[in-house]
């Protein structure tokens, strides 16, 4: 049986709360022989700070970097809100990203079937909903230069921030997306600002180039970032695979994210590029959900998207794709039965907490086992 070590980094919020959750998962897998799951916990965001005085520490980002995936809470928090801002709770996250390389972020939206009355849309828009999201993760404005605020002569600041994309790193995320495409429904659409950004014409560009050249099969359409927010929300079943830059990609991500009715269920994977001699990428898994301070530690997270987060490292990472399946089937199972956590549940219906959540998907998953 396979052995597979997980760095655990449950954060700050409800973070540790639904990672607990998770290691239940793993746990009934385990025992029925689908892997072994040797895991490690340590520090990360606004815990890490108050421990060590940064977002994560030194020792943390090498246990990560030897991991065969990372598991990643949620970090932040009123309690950090002062803190210098090169050590600010998401400072530990940006860190692991791009120390680990992680250039290929993949949110997928699901609509489970037991909650299309979940989302504010009505039923038909969103009933099958099934897309992926694939956002370049370590380019763009949030880490360009210069980045910075200088006063000027007259006195007043001037904040500047900077789009910058080189040819590799477009030609990378547009072969992800591509490759997702080529298991899912064959279709690729490419957003940018070609319009008014000179990064978006070297973005289209790339693209439409790779599209060509390398995944002749598979359908490519280009939809400028706003409009592709409008259809979302107009008709999100016209899309499969959406590949984006990393500012756009963070926006339309959430906006995908909450077509499915809560944050809470919604989970992600950022990956690396393949190792030349293994193949196996760095990479590391965590909810689209924050660190909720306003219910933590009251017991009240949804986990879901903590575990799906787990399931996509069975996927992606570990070769456990049957074990993936289980986790999904094992999640669609309780819905179905009508459980639901507060965020998802119907105005005065009654709602069960993160441990009985937690409780009843390992229950379905050892049903399957």
């Amino acid at each position: 049986m396979a052995s597979f070590n997980l760095l655990l980094l449950p954060g700050d919020g409800i973070g540790p709360e639904v990672m607990a959750e998770v290691k239940k998962v793993a746990d009934a897998l385990g025992k029925a022989g689908l892997g072994t799951f040797e895991t490690e916990t340590d520090l990360v965001g606004g815990a890490a700070y108050d421990a060590h005085g940064k977002a994560v520490a030194d020792s943390t980002m090498q246990l990560a970097l030897s991991a065969d995936a990372v598991l990643f809470g949620a970090v932040g928090g009123p309690k950090w809100a002062k803190v210098p801002y090169e050590h600010r709770p998401e400072a530990g996250l940006l860190r692991l990203r791009k120390d680990l390389a992680l250039f290929a972020n993949l949110r997928p939206a699901v609509c489970y079937p037991a909650l299309a009355e979940a989302s504010s849309l009505k039923r038909e828009v969103i009933e099958g909903l099934d897309i992926m999201i694939v956002r370049e993760l370590t380019g763009g404005v949030y880490f360009g230069e210069p980045k910075e605020v200088v006063t000027l002569e007259n006195g007043q600041k001037r904040a500047v921030d900077t789009q910058v994309y080189t040819t590799h790193e477009i030609e990378r995320i547009a072969r992800v997306a591509f490759d997702l495409a080529k298991v899912r429904r064959g279709k690729v659409t490419s957003t940018e600002k070609h319009n008014v950004m000179r990064s978006g014409v070297l973005w289209k560009e790339v693209v439409t180039r790779i599209g060509a050249e390398e995944y002749p099969d598979i359908e490519l359409e280009h939809h400028l970032a706003d409009a592709c927010g409008m259809q979302l929300v107009r008709w999100p079943k016209q899309y499969d695979v959406i590949v984006c830059d990393n500012l756009f990609g963070d926006m339309l991500s959430d906006v995908a994210a909450m077509l499915t009715g809560s944050l809470g269920m919604l989970p992600s994977a950022s990956l690396g590029a393949p190792d030349a001699a293994t193949g196996k990428r760095k990479s590391l898994y965590e909810p689209v959900h924050g660190s909720a301070p306003d219910i933590a530690g009251q017991g009240l997270a949804n986990p879901i998207a903590m575990i799906g987060s787990f399931g996509m490292a069975l996927r992606y990472s570990l070769g456990l794709g049957e074990a993936a399946d289980l986790v999904d089937a094992a999640i669609a199972d309780v819905l179905a039965s009508g459980l639901r956590t507060r965020d998802i549940a119907a105005k005065g219906a009654n709602a069960v907490g993160t441990v009985e959540m937690g409780d009843a998907i390992v229950a379905a998953l050892r049903k399957r086992l």
